[in-house]
């Protein structure tokens, strides 16, 4: 692209600005302003001035493998998920993105220390959740790490210092993540640098693309690799390629599986698992009526009882036809750093938007889900504050009623 494509371009979606220090800028910096203007998705901006919260549609509960029934068959998906795992089948995707900054740590999230008596990260505990699996299989299963522009050197120095925690360092794989422009309230895209477009990572909705992007799509196909194991890096009792529920998704014929807990109560903040319009979709906490959220069957229990714990299981090959769609865009409002008038503007208050991509999305276009329900106290502990609610406090408590020794 070179400078009058730009102008014309700019000047069709009212992004003008960007170009107001152009000339003052170098020639390698005008250069990569204009790479940065041709790969922005300016569609996205006008969905932000029509506005609006999302519009949900028709819900209905969604049908779930309930534990009883899980255990009902437990060997017979077991034996399904191994056979598919020693055949180098299903892979893993860790969504390690974050910071630690809400822990007090200015390092990636995977890597604070959750230890009392000894060391031990969150990325260190969940490679020793699969450890228990690899045992069990005999084989080790790749496993892609999507970190982002602002963690990626740092992860895997961290990584590296600590040997892989244990696992061939030839079957992790480490991708980062896009980033997306961030906007003021107008929907004006802003400026981080005087050539340098503002963005932050665009979400973990866009893992699969970033994956693509990144080359390592390849190894899916030269491997065979049909399924792969979205999981979050915060929960540190995450069962990662657990045999039981691959077997479980594959015995079903769906396109995708999430593994769900029930509801603690009515406002819990999880997303939930549902079908809307009849599809399964995941409608988050703060998109739920309350009114929807507190109905109940007549047992009592919730009627939207199962809330996802960011543990999914998909199908390659209907994840690829994805690529071809566009996810809807999540609006954030952030405290945005930007050039005004010439000068860093660090704001005190929420002043723009940014916008990111979540992979509860990608659940409706698989056209189909299994709800693999798991206990509670077994596979969920998330850590997103230093105490209180899903903290580090909290999450110590279940690992040691897990057995983990801190």
């Amino acid at each position: 692209m070179d400078i009058l494509e730009a102008r014309r371009l700019l000047s069709e979606h009212g992004q003008q600005q960007l170009l107001d220090y152009y000339e003052e800028l170098s020639e390698g910096e005008q250069a990569s302003l204009l790479r940065q203007i041709s790969e922005v998705n300016f569609s996205a901006f006008h969905g932000l001035k029509a506005g609006g919260a999302r519009k949900l549609g028709e819900l209905s509960p969604v049908p779930a493998v309930t534990v009883s029934e899980i255990d009902a068959h437990r060997d017979e998906y077991r034996a399904l998920g191994l056979s598919a795992l020693r055949a180098g089948k299903v892979a893993a995707v860790l969504l390690a993105g974050g910071q630690g900054t809400r822990l007090g740590s200015d390092g990636p999230k995977g890597a604070f220390d959750i230890g009392i008596t000894r060391k031990l990260s969150i990325f260190g505990q969940q490679f020793a959740n699969i450890a228990d699996v690899t045992r069990e299989a005999g084989v080790y299963f790749h496993v892609f790490v999507m970190t982002s522009e602002l963690n990626d050197a740092a992860t895997r120095k961290f990584f590296a210092e600590n040997d892989f925690f244990g696992y061939p360092a030839e079957k992790i794989h480490f991708f980062v993540q896009d980033m997306a422009p961030s906007c003021d309230v107008h929907g004006k895209i802003l400026l981080s640098e005087k050539g340098k477009i503002a963005a932050s990572p665009n979400g973990n909705g866009g893992w699969y693309a970033s994956l693509v992007r990144s080359g390592d799509g390849r190894i899916l196909e030269s491997e065979g690799i049909e399924w792969l194991n979205v999981y979050a890096v915060d929960n540190v009792l995450q069962r990662i390629c657990d045999p039981v529920f691959v077997g479980a998704t594959i015995k079903s014929g769906f396109g995708c599986g999430a593994k769900v807990v029930k509801k603690v109560s009515p406002d819990e903040k999880v997303g939930v698992l549902c079908l809307e319009d009849g599809v399964p979709a995941i409608v988050e906490y703060y998109e739920m009526p309350p009114e929807t959220a507190a109905q109940r069957r007549p047992d009592g229990e919730l009627k939207f009882a199962y809330g996802v714990i960011l543990n999914y299981l998909f199908n390659v090959q209907l994840l690829s036809r994805t690529l071809e769609k566009r996810l809807p865009v999540h609006l954030s409002f952030k405290k945005i750093p930007h050039i005004e008038n010439g000068q860093l503007v660090t704001p005190e208050s929420p002043n723009g938007y940014k916008f990111e991509y979540l992979v509860l999305d990608l659940i409706k276009l698989m056209g189909s889900c299994l709800a693999f329900e798991v206990v509670r106290e077994r596979e969920f502990a998330p850590i997103k504050n230093r105490t209180g609610v899903d903290s580090v406090e909290s999450a110590r408590a279940l690992l040691e009623k897990n057995g983990v020794m801190l």
